[in-house]
């Protein structure tokens, strides 16, 4: 292990590097840049297909290649996806100038980047996460994508390769990047963060979020700086993760990384890096480039973009319920935090806790099913109405917890009624003579764990011997006692043994 560790995610430790040879602590800053390909038919300045998977250099024409003479033309349906990024996050759309952004690779034919610099679409909105946190958004602007390079030969890398090959079918396709603060202090946090932002954009129908295709990249910049410190430590750039469970990694590597560079008398130098998965860590790429770098200068071939507010609020009312709308409409029904229903509106299932509800399902029965019994295939095609009588069963008594569950998992692959199912399956609740008695004989088959339970000081051993005890009673009443009902009358039968 080394010198620093990682300290726990919560208020008081979340993003606090914890150095065991100095005792300093040290707090991580992560701004995110996501780069998301928008859902067009189409290339953002031609009429290329955009589309993934096709064979290599099959989705071109001279615009996507940048050859001599061919010239932009503006793709509307881009525009509104972007537009619809930025309401959906929350930032003021304005007009906006595409500009040229200059340098040589050669994944971009033309030796140059359609981009926007100074002037973007979107500015100074937010990302709301479940918890309740808001997370500043700099910028959302529009550009166009490079094309894709594979080397061949060692590490897949540039270095060492025998040669390379270029396709250019992604060359032009739309991109929207959204370019959030410096506000995230975890890898959890950024985490969080990327999972609610795809979210974002796969309800409004502007990206398909597909990480393992390259639609949605992450870059990373990482810092690190004193605890109480106002000031932002130099950064380094982590280019192109593709997965959560990268980005996690790749943060907190940099971060103790950047840490045993301060404190070994060395400055952290500002530059590119890139996440190496199989050594788990990151290597330097080039220096960090600064804007007057890529000499940005205004497009000759286009018009400025100003969109009419008559087009921008037409986009807005096309938006669909956000998820951080669709927690607080199920937290409200429900009567709690929209970060306890974070998981339902996750799996698409909050319409169904909703309309279970609002037919006089119990709140808290309900979003308990969702959360533990329904992460099934076929659950969000449950009749509401059955699930709510199933909830109302289960409460009344006529069903026990066992039984309801049972019950449920039938009712997704079959569409009945639950009342239909428990009659079927004979469920009824057990009474309390019949229950005394499953208790009794249970007792009298296990005497030494029973002494055990009775004269256990340890509320885990105490707890774990009462689990040991509802399970027989379970198993002997084949499910049909109330496993409530159950550590009820056990905890009266220790109390009255003297435990």
């Amino acid at each position: 292990m080394s010198a620093e560790q990682t300290a726990g995610n919560g208020a008081d430790g979340a993003g606090i590097v914890v150095s065991d040879t100095t005792g300093d602590r040290w707090e991580t800053v992560v701004g995110l840049e996501v780069h998301a390909e928008l859902a067009t038919a189409t290339k953002l300045f031609s009429s290329a297909p955009n589309a993934f998977g096709d064979e290599p250099n099959t989705n071109i024409d001279p615009t996507s290649l940048g050859l001599p003479g061919s010239l932009p033309v503006l793709n509307r349906r881009a525009v509104e996806l972007a537009m619809a990024v930025g309401l959906a996050l929350n930032c003021d759309v304005r007009p906006c100038v595409f500009a040229r952004k200059n340098y040589f690779y050669p994944d971009m034919p033309k030796n140059y980047q359609i981009s926007q610099f100074d002037q973007p679409l979107n500015v100074d909105g937010y990302l709301e996460l479940p918890d309740g946190r808001r997370i500043g958004i700099e910028r959302a602007h529009v550009e166009e994508d490079t094309g894709k390079n594979s080397h061949v030969g060692g590490d897949g890398r540039i270095h060492g390769a025998e040669h390379s090959l270029i396709d250019y079918n992604r060359a032009g396709v739309p991109l929207i990047e959204i370019v959030g603060r410096p506000d995230l202090r975890s890898a959890d946090d950024a985490r969080a963060y990327v999972s609610e932002l795809r979210a974002v954009l796969v309800a409004i129908g502007a990206s398909d979020g597909k990480m393992e295709e390259g639609s949605l990249r992450i870059d990373a910049n990482v810092s690190v700086r004193p605890v109480g410190s106002d000031e932002l430590g130099l950064r380094c750039e982590i280019k192109n993760v593709n997965s959560l469970r990268s980005l996690g990694r790749a943060i907190e590597y940099e971060a103790r990384r950047q840490v045993d560079v301060i404190e070994g008398g060395e400055r952290v130098r500002q530059e590119t890096r890139h996440w190496d998965e199989e050594a788990g860590r990151t290597r330097p790429g080039r220096s960090k480039e600064e804007a007057e770098d890529y000499r940005y200068f205004p497009e000759p071939d286009l018009v400025p973009l100003v969109p009419d507010p008559d087009w921008i609020a037409k986009v807005a009312e096309g938006l669909p319920p956000l998820p951080a709308e669709r927690r607080r409409r199920l937290a409200e029904a429900a009567g709690v935090l929209p970060a306890q229903v974070a998981l339902h509106v996750e799996r698409d299932l909050d319409h169904l806790a909703l309309a279970a509800i609002e037919r006089g399902g119990d709140p808290a029965r309900v979003v308990n099913h969702v959360e533990h019994n329904l992460a099934v295939d076929g659950a969000e095609a449950l009749d509401p109405g059955y699930f709510a009588a199933l909830v109302t069963m289960e409460v009344s008594g006529e069903l026990t917890a066992t039984q309801a569950k049972a019950v449920l998992a039938e009712m997704v692959t079959s569409g009945r009624a639950p009342a239909e199912i428990a009659a079927e399956r004979g469920y009824e609740a057990m009474d309390t003579a019949a229950l005394d008695v499953a208790l009794d004989e249970v007792i009298a088959e296990h005497p030494d764990d029973w002494a055990a339970y009775v004269a256990a000081d340890d509320p885990k051993k105490a707890k774990k011997l009462a689990g040991f005890f509802v399970g027989k009673v379970m198993k002997a009443t084949a499910g049909q006692a109330d496993g409530k009902a159950v550590n009820q009358a056990l905890a009266a039968r220790r109390a009255a043994s003297g435990g």
